[in-house]
C-alpha cells in the first residue's frame, strides 16, 4: 500500500510513521509541504501518487484557534481542501482525521457519526466545515473522528500533569468535562486498519470509556506514585479563551463495524506512562 502521512513530525504523525514501516511510505511534515501553499500539495501528491493520503497536520491549539482564526481556517479548514483536491487529481483515496470539537457538547450521550454538527469554538468550526467540504470534493473520503489526544513527543495533557505535580502538592482540574482520553499510538493503529479495510464516511475512533479531565488527572497521579492532590473545578471557576464541549463521547458504533477493537483509556495510560518511563514505583520528578 502505498501511503502519503501530511502532519508526519506531529504527535499523531510520530505515532503514525513506524506503523506503516512495512508499506511504501512518504511522510510530510509541514517544512516539507505546507498545506496552505496548494501548488505545493498538489506537486507532492501527484509525485507520490499514493493509495492513501492521511491527513493528520492541523492547527491543534485551541485556544490559540480562538485569537488566531485565519490561520486557524487556513491551515485546518482550506489545507484540508487544497489535500482532497490533489487527492482527487491523483486518484487517491484520503483519510482526513477530525475532532470531537465539532459537537456542542450538549447532547449528554455519546454522540454518532451521523448527528449534527454544531461547533461552539473557532477549532471545531474548522473541523466541521472541513469535512463537510471534503466530502463534497471526495464522497468517498473517510474522516476519522478523535478525542483527548496524548501520546510521547509532544504536549499532551498527561505530560503536563506530570511536570506540575512533580512540583507542587495541588493541582485544581476540570471536572465537568467528560470524554474519551485517545493515545495516539491507539489511533494510529485504527488508522491503518481503517485504510486497509478500505474505510469511507465518517467513523468515530478513540479509546474506550469515558472520564473527566480530574478523573484523568487523578488516575496519572496514583499510577506514578505522586502525593499531589487533585482538586475538583468547574469550568466556570477555570476561564479560558476557547469554549470546550461539556460532553463529547464519541459512539463507538462505526468503528465496531469495520471491526476495529481499541483498548480502555486506563490502558492506554499506563502504557503511556511505561513509554515515559514512570511508574508507582519509579515516579517522575
Amino acid at each position: 500500500m502505498k501511503v502519503m502521512v501530511f502532519g508526519a513530525s506531529g504527535l499523531l504523525g510520530q505515532a503514525l510513521v513506524p506503523k506503516l514501516k512495512h508499506e511504501e511510505l512518504t511522510a510530510l511534515s509541514s517544512k516539507d509541504a505546507d498545506l496552505r501553499d496548494a501548488s505545493a500539495v498538489s506537486r507532492a501528491v501527484d509525485a507520490a501518487r499514493p493509495d492513501w493520503i492521511i491527513l493528520a497536520a492541523a492547527y491543534t491549539d485551541v485556544d490559540g484557534c480562538e485569537s488566531n482564526r485565519q490561520l486557524a481556517f487556513a491551515v485546518n479548514r482550506d489545507g484540508a481542501i487544497n489535500v482532497a483536491r490533489a487527492a482527487r487529481e491523483a486518484g487517491s483515496r484520503l483519510m482526513f482525521v477530525s475532532s470531537d470539537y465539532v459537537f456542542d457538547g450538549t447532547k449528554g450521550s455519546p454522540y454518532e457519526a451521523d448527528d449534527r454538527r454544531n461547533p461552539i469554538g473557532v477549532y471545531g468550526d474548522t473541523k466541521a466545515q472541513a469535512e463537510q467540504l471534503l466530502l463534497e470534493i471526495l464522497p468517498d473520503a473517510a474522516i476519522a473522528r478523535t478525542s483527548w489526544l496524548f501520546g510521547t513527543g509532544g504536549k499532551c495533557f498527561p505530560a503536563t500533569i506530570l511536570r506540575l505535580a512533580a512540583s507542587r502538592p495541588e493541582l485544581s482540574v476540570v471536572n465537568d468535562q467528560r470524554g474519551s482520553p485517545t493515545l495516539t499510538d491507539d489511533l494510529a493503529s485504527a488508522l491503518v486498519q481503517l485504510c486497509k479495510k478500505n474505510a469511507r464516511g465518517i467513523v468515530h475512533v478513540t479509546d474506550s470509556g469515558d472520564c473527566t479531565w480530574y478523573e484523568l488527572a487523578k488516575e496519572i497521579v496514583k499510577s506514578s506514585g505522586l502525593k499531589t492532590e487533585i482538586k475538583p473545578v468547574s469550568t466556570a471557576e477555570f476561564p479560558r479563551p476557547a469554549r470546550r464541549p461539556a460532553y463529547s463521547v464519541l459512539s463507538p458504533a462505526t468503528r465496531i463495524a469495520y471491526g476495529v477493537e481499541m483498548p480502555t483509556w486506563q490502558d492506554a495510560l499506563q502504557r503511556y506512562l511505561k513509554a515515559c518511563g514512570v511508574s508507582a514505583s519509579r515516579p517522575v520528578g
